[in-house]
Parts: C-alpha cells; structure tokens; sequence
C-alpha cells in the first residue's frame, strides 16, 4: 500500500521533479506519463538496444517538429518511422513559415483565401505546395537518376534543405534511417512520382527499405518503441518487430479509443496477443494530446 503524496510545485520545480511527483501523487493519466518516462529511460541507457520512434505528419507542423529534430540530433532513436506528411512539412517549414489559427475559423473563408486549416494551425497555399514543389525542383536536379532506396533519397532530400531546425538534415547528418511506408500519400510522394512519369529510370524500391529494417530488426539485441498515434507508422513498427519476438519497451501516446477496434486505439496490452510487443515487455498506453504530453516526457531528458 503505497500512501497519495500531494504535489508540491513552485518557481524553481524543474520538469524532471514534477515528473517524479507524478509517480507520487496518485493521478490518473500522470501516473502513466511518470511510467512512460521510466520507460523511457530504461531505453536510453540500454547500449545493447535498438530504438524506434514513430508519429504521424501532423505534429510535424506544430513546435513538436523541434522535439524530434533534437532526439534525432542526440541520437536517442535509431530508427524513426512515419507518414509522408512529415517530409512535406519538414521541407514547407525550413523555408517558410506556418501560422497559428484556430479549430474554428470559417473553413470557406479559408479556402477563399487559399489558406489550409491543419487543426489550430493555418498554411497559406504558397507555403505549402508552392514552396514544396519549387524545392522538390531544385532537389530533384542535382539527384542521380537511378534506383533508390528510399531512405537514402531522404537522406539526401535532408541534406539539401541544409538547416539546422530541419529534422530531415539532422537525420541526415546522423545516419539515422527514416522509413516512409507510405510514401505516395502527400505532397512530397506526389512529386516524386511526377518525376518518375518524366525520368522512367528513376526508380524507388520500397524493398530495399524493408530489408534494412529486416537487418535492424534480426540483428537486435533487444528493441523499444516510443509510438505516437496510429495509422502506418505505428503498424510498421510493431508489426516488424513481430519477426523478433515483440518490442522488449514499449511507449504508446494516444488520444484515439479503444473501443471501436481500431490500430490507432488500441492499446499496448493488444499488440502482445499478436507477438508485437513481448510478454514480458515493459509497456505503457498514455491517452492525452501529445503537443501537451511529449515536451514534459522529453524534458526530462534533454
């Protein structure tokens, strides 16, 4: 019987004490962000274990984009999985800027306007797929037309943009692979394929993507995962690591629900009935907004 600590907080509480009061104080989803940090750090102090980090494109275009750009700078993932998206607003956003709105202003006036609503966060038209589709231009002018692996080509498309805030350059920079199995869903995808109909020899194999992770996944000792959302950049994280017996750790931030059976929803405790995450596997389902949760969890850290 563990007694309820009350939470004590003032001027000088640092994230990392408020973090481990959270394991005092008896909270409902507190208790779980404490556990995820815990967690957490059980990964990073692991040097014999191999580290997934996977979300989805739209916390891309908000400040998060920061929070990543600097765990794949301090080389805290090896491997980072998710959505085509996050190319688009990793490249939009090194050279233009996205503006802060709100979930509701007037759609059609938006759109009159040739304004895009992203949740609270507004792109005007130019800086989004004007700006992508200039760029992809000049990248795509100074590439080698051949068979790519995917990673490598954004390895190169980070190196291009050049800039330090961009989470593409620091992966680049680092080596550090990103998989896109959805590569054709959005603007960046839709570019490459627009060069393709022009340039028949140059070529993505998705294939030699899976076979670096079959390498990664085969070859590692022990695994985790810090997932946010759902869709394919959760899935292709759990479901390669299957092929080894499940993820060893495992931190899954969600808003979605459970009940209506969904991958974005359902919870850690599911993954193990396929063999995705290990039985023994320490693990954890946080539900709440990411943008609120992850610069607490990552602030105990950085």
């Amino acid at each position: 019987m563990i007694p309820v600590k009350d939470l004590k907080i003032n001027s000088k509480t640092t994230v990392k004490e408020l973090i481990d009061q959270y394991g005092k104080m008896g909270g409902f989803s507190s208790k779980k962000v404490e556990e995820g940090v815990r967690i957490l750090k059980k990964m990073f102090d692991d040097n014999n274990i191999t580290n997934f980090l996977s979300f989805p494109a739209d916390i891309t275009s908000t400040g998060l984009r920061g929070i990543f750009r600097d765990a794949i700078k301090n080389e805290m993932f090896d491997i980072i999985i998710t959505t085509a998206g996050t190319l688009d607003h990793d490249l939009a956003r090194s050279f233009k800027n996205y503006y802060h709105g709100s979930f509701d202003l007037d759609d059609r006036e938006l759109a009159k306007h040739h304004i895009y609503r992203l949740g609270n966060v507004i792109i005007p038209k130019d800086n989004y797929g004007k700006i992508i589709e200039e760029k992809m231009h000049e990248f795509f002018s100074d590439i080698e037309i051949k068979e790519w692996p995917l990673y490598e080509l954004v390895w190169e498309l980070g190196k291009f943009i050049g800039k330090e805030d961009s989470l593409l350059y620091q992966a680049y920079r680092k080596k550090i692979p990103v998989i896109v199995p959805g590569i054709t869903d959005g603007a960046v995808g839709s570019q490459l394929w627009s060069f393709w109909e022009m340039n028949r020899n140059f070529k993505i194999n998705l294939f030699m993507d899976e076979h670096l992770l079959s390498d990664i996944i085969f070859t590692a000792k022990k695994t985790g995962a810090l997932m946010i959302g759902g869709g394919i950049s959760k899935h292709h994280t759990i479901w390669w690591n299957q092929y080894r017996g499940g993820l060893d750790y495992a931190v899954y931030l969600t808003t979605a629900v459970e009940y209506d059976g969904s991958l974005s929803g359902a919870r850690t405790r599911e993954a193990i009935s396929w063999g995705k995450i290990n039985r023994k596997a320490r693990h954890i389902t946080i539900e709440g907004d990411a943008t609120v949760i992850l610069p607490l969890m990552f602030g105990y850290f950085l």
